[in-house]
């Protein structure tokens, strides 16, 4: 790989990208530690030639390539073969023309995506702005590459570049098969899978399911289509509600095979007129399901470092903290099979945007042509996921309209610029995948073709509520609003200490530093983390104690917006908090570090986001203590309900037994606010039919209100072979104590309330085994009073 300009010579693996190989060969910096972000956008800005020398027998081949990054030409000795410019397509060209027996030379040039923005900003007929707050490197709106790669408000802004998917040539008599897709029916004990493909090479095909094979012949367009009907079916169904049963379905022609994995299920996106409004909701073989999950974003900024097994480790932490759900975001990408794969294992429906977010997009024919034949490809190769349960046309692009000056003052010009490429997703989705997909034009919108404020209006459609956070509004204020299905809500924290030591030195440990600002990119993030805490907590000592009770605080957030929302049950079917993940280290609203890591949220996310739940609605006298059941079948629970004084003393003040059904939340025991004195919490606990206990607290008044004692918080460890055993016992109540380590790991659970007598066991399972970790220990008062725990 080199530069246009000879600067750089080095050697690139692909599929990788051009960042990830200049800091493997010593070119650069590591570009996430510091302040080098700013330092290294010159990159973008260069061409840069990737050239490769191989030999061949003869020259009958295909050139397979996808996600190429993004406007590239391709040559072949000498000879264009392939010119792209959609980092979301896969292209197969003949290449036998250009080709020779013997030495051979490819060379790909891709294209500085700064200067091809600039330059198609410049030639389009009206101005149509991107994002300045979000894409400090503007223009991105008029490529099809990942929009975030251009910044974002969590997001590092180096505009990567390279090939991150197939990269092959293919003898052109070997047969091969594209374009494959699957549709379901589904009737009463049987269904009906139909399968279409493109068959390249050869006229005929067996393709076996479910134990039956059948011979194929292709159409004179070279397209095969076979239809299997079983009766009885095992089905597939998400996590937490069955089993993930997927089928084999294998295509074959002469050498070549074909494998996927097939889940029967029929999902259905219920929008129907009601008392209140218009229902949102997912309906999986024929059950109603809450969905509780989380918001989708890439893996990491750089592509190069995104690996199947770090992606499956962050998926299989959504599952345990017990996610149905994930939004695959719109500013993204379209995720490689493996990605989709896993979800299929793991029971984690996705609900998928089109890649448009937050911009305004041109709408000329050359840019629509080119988005029908993008997201008919992806429609196509994502058909055969069980868990691809909802197409979405974008993220917050009808907000985006009010945004924007040009389009504030032209709004009609702009709105039927929307609506074009809006009904060109929509019609290549359903072109591709029948009538009946399921499909939503935005998100959030509150219905096709209206045009109104998903951010405020709970009547209808899916809701984006981000009045707590960029409003600056208490917590209590998510209990104002009852939506429909909220897809996007959060809060930020800073990232966990020892991802915050990979890319800053200790001098750098303030908020207010150059170095944290730089790892903050949402304006005035830092000032309302910081605000927020003098409204609910005594302000903390120290800068290690400051980003534990940032966790704490956004933990809270989430917690009472999920809570409050399970509890409207079945007004509100699913929310999904933003975001799961993080793509560099950076202070943001994931609940996942970067590297995979849980900060506490996540870990509060595991029991709020519990498949059986109680949680407390405060009213205007008293407590209701709602329970939820988004299980299969009714339970059976008990809960008792005392005051918690600050010594630990409990005074029971409520009990109450009941069975729970799975369509609505119940309202199991009223305790009104004269029970509780001012020096008092709500302690709860719920029994489950297994015999599990379930124990949380809530604070009426902020925590800043209530004098906390010096706990007395100490650990004991003990190895058990490559993990540790941690007991956190307590003199006194500790709230949110948390234990965190000195190197990589994994504990399983943390933000436990630990009462005396009642010691709280967990494990800690380091990443890799080395020296025996050393633990600190963190609790409200600890973190508020300077006090050191050590473990």
């Amino acid at each position: 790989m080199h530069d246009a300009e000879c600067v750089h010579d080095i050697m690139i693996t692909l599929p990788g990208d051009g960042i990830t190989a200049l800091h493997a060969a010593g070119a650069i910096p590591e570009p996430y530690f510091g302040r080098n972000e700013y330092d290294l956008r010159w990159i973008a800005e260069r061409d840069w030639v990737f050239e490769r020398r191989f030999h061949l027998e003869n020259s009958a081949f295909y050139l397979c390539l996808s996600q190429v990054d993004t406007v590239a030409e391709i040559t072949l000795n000498g000879t264009l073969v392939l010119q792209t410019d959609n980092v979301f397509r896969s292209y197969r060209v003949d290449v036998s023309d250009a080709a020779r027996s013997g030495e051979n030379t490819l060379q790909i040039t891709i294209r500085s995506s700064v200067k091809e923005g600039a330059a198609r900003q410049g030639a389009l007929p009206y101005p149509v702005p991107s994002h300045p707050r979000n894409c400090p490197i503007p223009n991105g709106n008029t490529l099809r590459k990942v929009q975030c790669d251009f910044g974002w408000d969590w997001n590092i802004a180096l505009a990567p570049f390279g090939i991150y998917g197939e990269m092959r040539l293919v003898p052109k008599d070997t047969p091969s098969f594209s374009q494959l897709q699957i549709t379901q029916r589904h009737a009463e004990q049987h269904v009906t899978l139909t399968l279409e493909a493109q068959l390249d090479g050869a006229d005929e095909a067996d393709v076996t399911f479910a134990g039956e094979m059948q011979s194929l012949s292709s159409d004179a367009a070279g397209r095969i289509t076979a239809e299997f009907v079983i009766t009885n079916p095992e089905l597939w169904w998400p996590a937490g509600l069955g089993a993930q049963t997927l089928h084999e379905l294998t295509l074959t022609s002469g050498p070549t095979t074909e494998t996927r994995k097939i889940g029967l299920r029929e999902i259905e996106l219920i929008t129907e007129p009601d008392e209140i409004g218009t229902s949102f909701k997912l309906r999986v073989n024929g059950i109603d399901v809450f969905c509780r999950g989380a918001n989708w974003i890439p893996a990491d900024a750089l592509p190069g470092r995104i690996t199947p097994e770090k992606t499956r480790d962050l998926l299989q932490s959504a599952v345990d903290a017990n996610m149905n759900m994930l939004r695959v975001w719109g500013g993204g990408r379209y995720e490689p099979a493996s990605f989709y794969e896993a979800c299929d294992e793991l029971g984690l429906m996705i609900w998928q945007d089109a890649m448009f977010s937050c911009n305004l997009y041109p709408a000329h024919d050359a840019f629509l042509n080119a988005v029908y034949k993008e997201l008919s490809e992806q429609a196509a190769r994502l058909s055969t996921h069980a868990c691809l349960a909802l197409w979405c046309g974008d993220n917050e692009l009808v907000g985006a309209l009010g945004w924007y000056e040009k389009s504030v003052k032209d709004r009609d010009r702009y709105l039927v610029a929307y609506d074009r490429l809006n009904r060109t997703i929509e019609r290549a989705i359903k072109d591709t995948l029948g009538e009946d997909v399921n499909w939503w034009p935005s998100s959030p919108s509150l219905g096709p073709l209206n045009f109104g404020d998903g951010w405020h209006d709970d009547q209808a459609g899916d809701m984006h509520f981000w009045s707590v956070w960029h409003e600056g509004r208490d917590f209590d204020h998510y209990r104002d609003v009852a939506p429909r299905f909220c897809s996007e809500f959060g809060f930020q924290s800073y990232p966990s200490m020892d991802v915050i030591r990979s890319f800053a030195t200790e001098r750098d440990f303030n908020i207010a530093s150059p170095v944290l600002e730089s790892h903050q990119k949402n304006a005035g993030g830092n000032a309302r983390i910081a605000e927020t805490m003098f409204r609910y907590f005594r302000f903390p000592e120290g800068f290690e104690n400051f980003v534990y009770l940032s966790q704490v605080q956004q933990g809270l957030a989430i917690k009472t917006a999920v809570s409050h929302w399970r509890a409207q049950k079945p007004r509100c079917m699913g929310t999904l908090y933003w975001q799961l993940n993080d793509t560099w280290p950076v202070a943001s609203w994931s609940s996942l570090d970067y590297g995979g890591g849980w900060k506490l949220l996540h870990h509060m996310a595991r029991r709020f986001y519990a498949p059986v739940v109680v949680t407390v609605v405060p009213t205007s006298d008293g407590y209701n203590l709602v329970a939820v059941n988004d299980t299969a079948a009714p339970v059976n629970v008990s809960l008792s309900v005392a005051a918690l004084c600050l010594d630990g003393c409990e005074r029971p003040v409520g009990k109450a037994r009941g069975g729970i059904a799975t369509d609505a939340a119940a309202n199991l025991l009223q305790i009104p606010r004269t029970e509780l004195a001012a020096d008092e919490l709500l302690i709860y606990r719920l029994t489950l039919p297994d015999g599990s206990v379930q124990t949380d607290h809530h604070a009426p008044l902020p925590y800043k209100s209530y004098d906390l004692r010096q706990t007395g918080l100490h650990l004991k460890t003990q190895r058990a072979g490559d993990q540790f055993e941690l007991t956190l016992s307590a003199d006194q109540p500790a709230f949110f104590a948390s234990v965190e380590a000195d190197q990589p790991g994994r504990f399983s659970d943390n933000a436990l309330l630990v009462l005396p007598g009642a010691p709280r066991h967990l494990i800690f399972t380091p990443s890799i085994s080395e020296a025996a970790p050393q633990f600190t220990l963190r609790d409200l008062h600890s973190a508020t009073y300077g006090e050191t725990l050590k473990g």
